[in-house]
């Protein structure tokens, strides 16, 4: 069976002996590099093409985050799992948004740790319960906001559809015998609303709701 080839990423060479000495009596995981800041860790990572780099955040030069987008980028196929001592909220979101497989607090035991490199490892994703639980509160937060679209009236909602249809500002106030003042004023109301910034997002917005064919 072939081990899983682990890269450890943290400034503190204390940290990473630690680490080592944990997963050591693990015979199907194998330590194939260290590196103590994330530009050493992408340069160390290419190099070797571990199957899974344990990632520090806090970092003098190149921070976790930042290495971390650059090899899930790069290299898709290498699994990043974040350990590090933050866990608030924000700093969990970040790790998501920039493609980490998996987050694992250093509170946590070694045993999580173990059980986390393997399933990144295999594809699957791993999540401590603090973001687990940091995830669920923003989806409620962001559900309790509503959908947008429920916010235009029926007139802005005409006007989104004609002008994803490709309508000209002059077309709309034409079919609908409106000013192109007017025109000009739902769209501009249009795209606060939906905190939309110009045509194309507007456009964009009007297909993923379906008020359009994504084929026009």
């Amino acid at each position: 069976m072939d081990k899983i080839k682990v890269l450890l990423v943290d400034d503190h060479a204390i940290m990473r002996d630690g680490i080592k000495a944990l997963l050591s009596i693990h015979d199907d995981i194998e330590i194939v590099g260290e590196a103590s800041e994330g530009k050493e860790a992408i340069e160390i990572a290419q190099e070797l093409m571990p199957d899974v780099v344990v990632m520090d955040i806090a970092m003098p030069g190149m921070d976790g985050l930042e290495a971390t987008r650059r090899l899930t980028k790069t290299h898709p196929r290498i699994k990043v799992l974040v350990l590090t001592q933050y866990d608030n909220k924000e700093y969990i979101l970040s790790i998501i948004k920039v493609g980490a497989a998996g987050y694992v607090p250093k509170k946590a035991l070694g045993s999580e740790l173990v059980s986390a490199i393997r399933a990144v490892c295999r594809g699957d994703s791993f999540l401590y319960p603090s973001a687990a639980k940091a995830l669920i509160e923003d989806y409620r937060q962001q559900a309790k906001k509503g959908d947008p679209y429920d916010s235009l009236t029926g007139r802005e909602r005409e006007i989104l559809k004609l002008i994803a249809e490709g309508h000209t500002s002059r077309e709309i106030a034409d079919a609908l015998f409106i000013s192109l003042k007017t025109v000009h004023g739902h769209r501009t109301k249009i795209m606060e609303k939906l905190d939309l910034h110009n045509r194309t997002e507007l456009i964009k917005y009007a297909m993923r709701k379906g008020l359009v064919s994504i084929d026009l």
